[in-house]
C-alpha cells in the first residue's frame, strides 16, 4: 500500500485562500491528507517561510511547494 500524500494550504482567512481551500478540497483524492494551515499561527508561519511561501494562498505537496506557488503571488 503507498504511503498518503501530504497536502498543506497556507491561508491567511482571505477570501482568495478560502477559494483555493475549496479548489484543492475538489481535487484532493482518497490517497491525499489535507492539512489547512492558518498563518496567524506562528508555527505555520515558519513552516511556510522554510518552505518558501512568499505569498498566500499557497499549497505544498509532500514539503514541496507546488510550481504555481513560488513565483510570488497574484
Amino acid at each position: 500500500m503507498n504511503a498518503k500524500r501530504k497536502v498543506e494550504v497556507f491561508s491567511a482567512g482571505c477570501p482568495a485562500c478560502q477559494a483555493a481551500i475549496d479548489l484543492v478540497n475538489r481535487l484532493t483524492c482518497s490517497s491525499c491528507e489535507l492539512a489547512i494551515l492558518d498563518m496567524n499561527d506562528i508555527q505555520v508561519a515558519q513552516r511556510a517561510q522554510d518552505l518558501g511561501v512568499r505569498s498566500v494562498p499557497a499549497v505544498a505537496i509532500d514539503g514541496q511547494l507546488v510550481s504555481c506557488c513560488t513565483t510570488g503571488g497574484v
